[in-house]
């Protein structure tokens, strides 16, 4: 979207919110590249079948890779200080996904996989005014969301793709939309490469959602600021599904992350989370007054 997902700022979280998770059904095990199949060439092959060619040295592309643990860590460690648990379906989520393979400037069209797994985690821009998340705020939306084997996911702002692959390695399905048009259909390409072929994604205005999709959706996780909740999102939420979504001014403090659960009535509850910061979601949102806010619980 334009000036689409900063994502959650580090610094953006209340100090000491707590968020509990409720019990849920038992995830898929994301499975890792086996050892010694993601080399150099695997990822300079993959970025070409993209139509994003680079070339690294192999001692670049080890250097990376040599920073991925540490991430990981990083990760499991905040997971466990903000939630109490790391999930381990979504640690092994981000173990399975090649991070590096995400950092890239779209309008410039060069790769940037030497900033990935930065020891302090930040959003990385992409071009045409959106941004690849931090790796700390991704996994934090992604394990409050509670993705299970079973479910089919929707994330309004594809931005680099990478929150959409994250859960393709624990959902069923993953749907994903984008507004800037050379964006969203230059990452469309970048999924079949890896062998994600439960990611799906669009060209699209995400305030409506996918409608087409038959069921609707156990997990919305939206990814830039709204000034409130779409109605159409509403509607695509399964019974027993759960949307995450900042809502706040643009380019404004006081955003604040929502938690959205329907209930089997087709009932709306809320939460407010935790605070955080993110760039606009434009389109239709820019243009329609709020309607009246659903039932809350």
């Amino acid at each position: 979207m334009p000036g689409h997902k900063i994502s959650l700022n580090r610094r953006g979280f209340v100090a000491g919110a707590a968020c509990t998770l409720l019990a849920r059904p038992a995830a898929a095990t994301a499975v890792a590249p086996a050892p010694g199949t993601w080399t150099r060439q695997a990822f300079e092959e993959a970025m070409a079948k993209s139509g994003r060619p680079v070339e690294l040295t192999e001692a670049q592309f080890q250097a990376i890779q040599a920073r991925k643990p540490a991430a990981i860590k990083r990760i499991e460690s905040y997971l466990k200080d903000r939630l109490g648990s790391a999930d381990p379906a979504v640690m092994a989520a981000f173990q399975a996904v090649p991070r590096e393979y995400f950092h890239y400037m779209y309008d410039g069209h060069y790769a940037t996989p030497s900033e990935a797994y930065e020891a302090e985690p930040k959003p990385w821009a992409l071009g045409f005014g959106s941004a690849l998340s931090d790796y700390l705020g991704q996994a934090y939306m992604t394990q409050i969301a509670k993705p299970a084997a079973g479910d089919t996911t929707l994330e309004i702002g594809t931005g680099s793709g990478f929150q959409s692959s994250l859960l393709s390695r624990i959902v069923k399905q993953a749907y994903s939309i984008e507004i800037i048009e050379p964006l969203g259909h230059a990452v469309g390409k970048i999924f079949a490469p890896l062998g994600y072929d439960n990611v799906h994604s669009k060209v699209g205005d995400g305030y409506f959602g996918w409608p087409e999709v038959e069921g609707g959706f156990d997990i919305i996780i939206v990814t830039c600021a709204a000034q409130y909740a779409p109605p159409e999102l509403f509607k695509q939420m399964k019974p027993g599904g759960r949307m995450i979504i900042p809502i706040g001014q643009p380019f404004k403090k006081g955003q604040i992350l929502y938690v959205y659960t329907k209930d089997e009535e087709g009932k709306i509850h809320s939460r407010r989370d935790v605070g955080v910061y993110f760039i606009p979601m434009t389109g239709t949102m820019m243009k329609t007054p709020a309607p009246k806010a659903p039932a809350a619980g």
